[in-house]
């Protein structure tokens, strides 16, 4: 009798999870349709209810939290969207760890001509997939969702239970997106807190024969006052064995759009375009949100297979003598950069934080939103339904050129700008696409290369859009030749509260001729501030840092000097609300509170600075929309 051949250990420790009696609770599966934004495709379940958690033993974690909730057999009931170190600060907490998540469910239908796709919105960092105990796929990355179907010869069906089990691992390394690492003095880097988990919701998809890979529908409107036009294009996937006569159809407003049809042989692509006039449209703009149902629908044999829901907005974005359009007129936007956080929950926060977080944005006279990565789906949604703008970037943050030299850190860094613009690109709100920020402020060769592809690459799938990239602003940088593909510089600048490089940016006073001397630089490009900002936590004089006084100090003189460059076209203080970034802290304030970033202008706790007010007033004293 041959020897049978020990399993590797880690798919030993799965056989074991597979065969981990269920309990009552884990065994309700908790799908609903009740999901969390409303564009993309039908047929999503949202897998909610009971999940368990487990942190991997072999690593040091966060255990502790959880030993007095634990079940005997070692699991946590815990809900998803779930980061497991949501309120520990510690540096063990930040450098991360490895945690195993379990979900039993059944699927809503037994059918066996319907396949079934999990879909992850955001995993932190590296995560593992394994179905009834079959490793079925795994992905590197967060902010960006990722799909894996479920093998047909691992899915159970017929009323059966499934078992879904997925290794998190959010431990981050120097070629990651954002970095991280130690300094020179062995504390840890990042740019903001690692949190670790399942931080966005998990859906499970029904997909009948037909999928659409892709669908988009694209504005053109040469100009304000212009009739437009509409793109619609549809990428179809066919899951089943047979060949299939699709056509699809697409919705503007009352009217149907005829598509277009075309044989998608099995297992094989297929993509439909066309375009399509529209005839005095009803403009998106700035506080004007008019959305159009442009719902994409595909058929075969009578039967509706597959429908994509989708609201577009008719606007155009444009940068032309050096400055930025928004339908012919000249914008010059106020707006808050954000990251998605809370005390309670870390980044696995609800829709009704959200909209909290956009709601003191408007009240403060903000039209953009910008953050350091892509945001959860339901903040462009909602940017779109209310007429505001976004300013959409992927996490290549700070990378060092010693890694960025590396061709495959360069060649990811650019698929993941590509698919942050494969998921948002159906959303009037988003007006740039930007690369990244605070690279090496003297870029060489291999930055440039960097550029010149992601640019190359979110030009290729979505050419409608200026693509754009945030600098750290010093004025010894000089004009960089390499920034030459870009269509918008965005300039982060703390003139006079950090002193930057040899002290150049630490006297206020240098800012104006520093912003002119950019201008001198990049003549045809759009020139934003995308950071400006001063840390405040306590009351005390104007000259002393960190207190409230100095930061409204700080927001009256630099709009003060921006308002003097008509040239600009929009600024941004970083950031609304504060949040976690590290271990040791202190953004340049000298009574800092790690690991909070106390620049933001909302506290943790919800309540408004005073600075708050002064940014109100001179938000709203501004034109960001220049009168046609």
């Amino acid at each position: 009798m041959p020897r049978r051949r020990p399993l590797l250990p880690a798919l030993a420790a799965l056989a074991a999870l597979a065969l981990v009696p269920s309990t009552a609770a884990a065994q309700s599966s908790g799908l609903s349709t009740d999901a969390r934004y409303e564009n993309g495709p039908t047929g999503r379940y949202l897998v909610g209810g009971q999940w368990l958690l487990r942190m991997d033993p072999k690593f040091d974690g966060q255990r502790q939290g959880f030993q007095s909730q634990t079940s005997t057999d070692g699991w946590t009931p815990i809900s998803v969207p779930h980061a497991w170190n949501a309120t520990d600060e510690s540096e063990t907490s930040f450098m991360g760890t490895v945690g195993w998540y379990r979900k039993d469910f059944k699927l809503p239908s037994g059918n066996r001509r319907f396949s079934w796709v999990m879909r992850f919105e955001s995993v932190n960092y590296r995560s593992r997939i394994y179905l009834n105990g079959k490793l079925i796929g795994q992905n590197r990355g967060a902010y960006l969702p990722f799909e894996i179907r479920l093998p047909p010869s691992v899915l159970k069906r017929g009323g059966a239970t499934n078992r879904l089990v997925v290794r998190v691992d959010s431990r981050r390394f120097s070629t990651d997106f954002p970095p991280s690492g130690l300094s020179v003095t062995g504390a840890p880097t990042g740019g903001w807190w690692n949190y670790g988990g399942l931080l966005r919701e998990v859906y499970l998809r029904r997909i009948d024969g037909i999928d659409f890979s892709t669908a988009v529908v694209r504005p053109d409107l040469p100009c304000g006052t212009c009739d437009a036009s509409l793109t619609y294009r549809a990428t179809l996937r066919n899951y089943g064995e047979r060949a299939r006569r699709v056509t699809v159809r697409g919705k503007l407003g009352s009217r149907t759009i005829n598509v277009g049809t075309v044989t998608v042989g099995p297992k094989k692509f297929a993509t439909l375009q066309r375009r399509v006039g529209v005839r005095n449209p009803r403009v998106w703009d700035v506080g004007k949100p008019s959305l159009y149902d442009t719902t994409l629908t595909a058929t075969s044999g009578g039967r509706t297979l597959q429908r994509f829901r989708n609201r577009t907005g008719i606007r155009s974005i444009k940068v032309a003598n050096g400055e930025l359009f928004l339908n012919g007129k000249r914008l010059n936007y106020r707006g808050f950069g954000l990251h998605e956080d809370s005390k309670d929950r870390g980044f696995a926060i609800d829709n009704a934080t959200r909209d909290q977080q956009i709601a003191w944005a408007q009240e403060a006279g903000a039209t953009l939103l910008r953050s350091h990565y892509p945001l959860h789906p339901h903040y462009y949604e909602r940017l779109d339904e209310l007429g505001m703008l976004a300013w959409v970037e992927v996490p290549v943050y700070a990378v060092k050129t010693q890694y960025l030299k590396q061709a495959l850190v360069r060649r990811l860094a650019a698929r993941e700008l590509e698919s942050a613009v494969l998921t948002n690109q159906n959303h009037p709100s988003i007006i740039t696409w930007s690369i990244g920020n605070e690279l090496s402020a003297r870029p060489g060769p291999v930055q440039g290369s960097y550029i010149a592809e992601a640019v190359r690459r979110a030009k290729a799938i979505d050419p409608s859009r200026p693509v754009g990239y945030a600098v750290a602003g010093y004025p010894a940088a000089g004009c960089q030749p390499e920034y030459k593909p870009l269509d918008v510089i965005g300039i982060n600048e703390y003139f006079g509260w950090y002193p930057g490089p040899n002290g150049q940016i630490a006297d206020r006073e240098l800012l104006s001729d520093y912003l002119d001397s950019v201008r001198a630089c990049y003549g045809d490009k759009a020139i934003v501030i995308t950071e400006f900002g001063a840390e405040a936590n306590r009351d005390g004089p104007v000259e002393e840092k960190g207190t409230y006084l100095h930061q409204q100090d700080f927001v009256n003189y630099h709009l003060g000097v921006y308002a003097s460059k008509p040239w600009l076209s929009g600024a941004v203080w970083w950031g609304l609300q504060e949040f976690r970034v590290r271990p040791g802290w202190e953004g340049g304030n000298p009574r800092p509170e790690p690991p909070i970033h106390q620049k933001g202008v909302v506290r943790f706790d919800g309540s408004k600075k005073p600075a708050f007010f002064d940014l109100q007033r001179l938000f709203k004293a501004t034109t960001q929309v220049a009168a046609r």
